[in-house]
């Protein structure tokens, strides 16, 4: 069974996504609501890890570096200026991408073995994860105009 391989992509993923949420957050913090949701979404994202900790009790997990490798690549450090935070969002995204369609592998397997428990973590996360990503969608058309209009 390669559950446990999932298992590990996704708890990688979700520490490496709260960890990029604090860091955007911080380095934008002159954007108020960028400082504020970030940390809120990081603290759910948080939750998210102590609810999986069951399922990696049970199922094991085998570790996958891309959630790091993706972390350090797209999230070293944060951009400044109006570019540099829509960049940062669209990582955000694309690491948030990574952990959504890992909580959907995961609720399919959850399905076939018929564990309630794993079906009810991966059903709440994964609502959390599509309220992340349709955050980020927002904020990235709110920028998108300024950073790629107005800003010089």
């Amino acid at each position: 069974m390669h559950l446990s391989t999932y298992v590990g992509l996704l708890h990688t993923s979700l520490r490496t996504l709260a960890d990029a949420f604090r860091q955007v957050g911080d380095g934008h913090a002159e954007e108020p609501d960028v400082h504020h949701i970030c940390h809120v979404l990081a603290t759910g994202i948080d939750g998210h890890v102590d609810r999986l900790a069951p399922i990696v009790e049970r199922y094991g997990e085998h570790r996958e570096e891309e959630p790091e490798r993706l972390h350090a690549a797209g999230l070293d450090s944060t951009r400044s200026g109006p570019v540099g935070l829509l960049r940062d969002l669209q990582d955000l995204y694309m690491l948030a991408s990574l952990t959504d369609i890992t909580w959907t592998a995961v609720g399919q397997a959850a399905q076939g073995l018929r564990d309630r428990e794993l079906l009810d973590v991966v059903e709440s996360c994964e609502q959390d994860t599509d309220r992340q990503l349709s955050w980020l969608r927002t904020r990235i058309k709110q920028s998108a105009p300024q950073a790629l209009i107005a800003a010089s």
